[in-house]
């Protein structure tokens, strides 16, 4: 009767439609809180153009950057680590375990417009900045136009002129 229950009310209590969503889903599936923990985790990112490079942010509170692994090979980047669960604190003594812990690993296709050999990596706050700098032929190059004006006496103008 539980589930009949469930089933005829399933957004009681949910208030965003991300938790609507999770929970339809959630018990549709019939996972229970420790077995979503199990599921692996990859941090979100952000990337973005500047006019001289590309840049990428990678969220990674509470990860070693020692633990990083960044590596660029056939035009793809790679960033790999781990997130460990604090040891420090008895499993049994936790309430609710929401975060996800354990490897991770994120993969992107970069241009050949860029020189991945020299890309800078800056950890502060648990955030990872790659700076990924664009090669010259690559950087926007501005065009200047010339203008050119034509008088009256010359023989373009007085051809048109003597046309009508």
């Amino acid at each position: 009767m539980k589930t009949i229950n469930r089933w005829e009310q399933p957004f009681r209590g949910a208030t965003t439609l991300q938790e609507q969503i999770n929970r339809v889903f959630g018990d549709a599936v019939g996972r229970t809180g420790e077995e979503s923990n199990l599921t692996p985790w990859a941090p979100e990112v952000d990337i973005y153009e500047t006019e001289n490079e590309l840049v990428v942010k990678a969220d990674l509170p509470d990860v070693n950057p020692q633990d990083l692994d960044i590596r660029v090979e056939n035009n793809i980047l790679t960033i790999r680590g781990e997130r460990k669960f604090d040891t420090k604190v008895n499993e049994d003594n936790y309430l609710r375990i929401e975060r996800s812990y354990g490897s991770f690993s994120r993969s992107f296709s970069l241009a050949n417009s860029v020189k991945s050999e020299a890309i800078k990596a800056d950890y502060q706050n648990g955030v990872l900045t790659l700076s990924i700098p664009k090669r010259e032929e690559a950087k926007p190059k501005q065009i200047k136009v010339n203008v050119t004006t034509h008088l009256m006496g010359t023989p373009a103008m007085a051809a048109v002129a003597g046309a009508r």
